[in-house]
């Protein structure tokens, strides 16, 4: 039995940070970073069955064209996705009265919905990015047993690449889901590896009164490939998401509209409309994956 100080239950029974209980979610759902991201999303859905909210845990629940869907905002960082993947997966693969693991287990289909810039020059504003790979530098998932899902080469390589100091952790590196990969790619579409830091100053490369260890480490991402696969963008989610999925048995996919793109300098017109477009270009896949 899971002890009541690792499992924490809110007095409702539902768990304790995204304030929920297992029939208030869907076994398709969307992440978002930002809670007021959810509703534009769930603005398309014919119907709303579920609200709920604590902290910046926000969650909606309901129906897209016959298709149940959640829709939940994770906040910002790995530490953030930490909770939500584990409390998402108690939901489903913990039976919450009597604190036992079930014996059938639930996958749950989860797409990460963001926005982001590009480092590369070919991968043009107004267009959208999927990762197929995750690299983590915020050490996060290392506080779990992740050999059997990490990709060790990748990793390696990587790390002599940019001549990695030890003392910030190995990175780690996890791979999105076929299945969704499959679903939801298309022409439109780019590949690549995403870069999950565990901050947004100095974690990125950014100096405002701290000067950090590695102030060439963007320019050495810039120019790393693996395989001809090569560093698309850089957040605070994806790695993460990737690496807790696999490791809990959960299909996991991150998908960004590209908005800016560093390397030519250029900013989308209409950055709400890329947004828009991708958020009902993945609506309609999972609508169709019945």
């Amino acid at each position: 039995m899971i002890q009541s100080s690792e499992l924490i239950l809110n007095p409702d029974g539902s768990v304790y940070h995204l304030n929920l209980r297992p029939e208030h979610i869907a076994h398709d759902i969307i992440f978002v970073g930002d809670q007021n991201r959810v509703e534009k999303i769930t603005q398309f859905f014919d119907s709303i069955e579920y609200s709920a909210q604590k902290r910046e845990f926000k969650t909606q629940t309901g129906i897209y064209k016959g298709k149940r869907i959640s829709v939940v905002s994770t906040g910002i960082g790995p530490d953030n996705i930490d909770i939500v993947l584990n409390e998402l997966d108690a939901l489903v693969n913990i039976d919450l009265k009597t604190r036992e693991p079930k014996e059938k287990l639930t996958s749950l289909n989860i797409i990460r919905i963001g926005t982001s810039g590009s480092l590369q020059e070919d991968i043009p504003v107004d267009s959208f990015v999927m990762s197929k790979f995750g690299l983590g530098l915020d050490n996060m998932l290392r506080s779990y047993l992740i050999d059997d899902v990490s990709i060790t080469e990748m990793e390696d390589a990587f790390v002599k690449h940019t001549n990695w100091d030890p003392k910030k952790g190995k990175p780690y590196v996890t791979q999105c889901s076929e299945k969704l990969e499959k679903l939801i790619e298309s022409d439109r579409i780019f590949k690549g590896i995403t870069a999950t830091a565990g901050g947004f100053y100095g974690p990125q490369g950014r100096v405002l009164r701290l000067n950090i260890q590695d102030e060439e480490l963007n320019n050495k991402m810039d120019n790393f490939s693996f395989n001809e696969t090569k560093i698309t963008n850089l957040e605070m989610e994806t790695a993460a998401i990737y690496g807790l999925s696999a490791l809990l048995g959960h299909n996991a996919l991150s998908l960004n509209a590209i908005i800016a793109n560093r390397a030519s300098g250029t900013f989308s017109a209409d950055p709400y409309k890329a947004v828009d477009e991708l958020i009902a270009y993945t609506l309609n896949k999972l609508a169709i994956n019945k």
